[in-house]
């Protein structure tokens, strides 16, 4: 596909994700046409009506609230609908409630847009991306999660306030699930090609000691802080969703943690994990294999066994 020939975006759910992705996306310049799906009617329509009467302001975009047949045509259908995650609440809770959701979902998308490239940003997304890859019937390449590419956002943004460096200058990720089993690859952090604990010697402008424990559970736990202070993220994972979908409109070739089925990664396979992956016009290209150390790929497989145990006891 090629950049003129991509111009419809759908967006299944108009809660605090769907709407502040569609105002990200209205605002990106990056697509034509831009529908608002719910099951609260009301509510769409109104998303629709407050981001029409700022269209004079952005590049024309054509923005409606529609039904499931209006994802027909669609080239990126971004699925955010679901329960939401309530204080206290983890992501896999969620998972019983979504799934059921998701079933309804898939199953009237697939009737229509058969050609799309579906992207689940549902908590727990890991879950619902091989929900949906499942009940879809799509190739493995056109079903992604938005993963842990908010999560490597945190990271970045974490370690660049600490070193007093862009967070575009950090290289480093977060693999695994988007959640309590995800994994920072230490082993591979670094900026200008110097490793955190390299760089950290040489810079003589922390106050303190780099704490690899400290960070970690900060960006581990950042949802639920958020959540406990107001109630749900949304502005962050919008800005994500819409990196994912500049580097499909754009087709860029660029290297996101996002979630997909994977095939004998580490010895994991038949779960949806993140790991950087190469994400371009046709959706997943490649899978990367990272040169992570022992005890990195031992808590992979761990965070892989957790999914695992999740799928096994859905009926899907």
């Amino acid at each position: 596909m090629k950049d003129s020939q991509i111009k419809k975006v759908t967006i299944i759910g108009a809660g605090f994700v769907g709407s502040t992705t569609a105002y990200t996306l209205m605002m990106s310049g990056l697509v034509s046409e831009l529908v608002l799906i719910d099951v609260n009617k009301d509510k769409a329509e109104g998303e629709v009506m407050d981001l029409n009467h700022g269209m004079q302001f952005v590049r024309p975009v054509r923005v409606y609230h529609g039904e499931y047949s209006d994802c027909a045509g669609s080239d990126i259908i971004i699925i955010t609908a679901g329960a939401n995650q309530k204080p206290g609440e983890t992501r896999i809770d969620l998972v019983h409630k979504n799934t059921a959701i998701f079933r309804s979902i898939v199953n009237e998308v697939k009737k229509y847009a058969t050609d799309s490239i579906l992207l689940v940003v549902t908590n727990p997304v890991d879950i619902l991306t091989y929900v949906t890859w499942k009940l879809s019937g799509f190739p493995v390449s056109r079903v992604i999660g938005s993963g842990t590419v908010l999560d490597t956002a945190r990271f970045r943004y974490l370690l660049g306030r600490h070193a007093g460096i862009d967070p575009r200058n950090v290289h480093a990720y977060i693999i695994g699930e988007h959640g309590d089993t995800e994994v920072a690859a230490w082993s591979l952090t670094n900026i200008a090609g110097m490793t955190m604990d390299e760089f950290c010697r040489t810079c003589n402008k922390c106050e303190g000691q780099l704490s690899k424990y400290e960070i970690y559970n900060d960006v581990k736990n950042a949802a639920y802080h958020i959540i406990e202070r107001k109630g749900a993220t949304y502005y962050a994972v919008a800005l994500a969703v819409k990196r994912i979908v500049e580097a499909i409109i754009r087709d860029e070739n660029s290297i996101l943690t996002v979630s997909s089925l994977l095939e004998n990664k580490y010895g994991v396979s038949g779960v949806c994990l993140s790991l950087p992956t190469i994400v371009n016009s046709s959706g997943i290209s490649n899978v990367l294999d990272l040169p992570l150390n022992s005890d990195e790929v031992s808590l992979f497989r761990k965070s892989a066994e957790s999914m695992k145990e999740v799928i096994d006891s859905l009926d899907i």
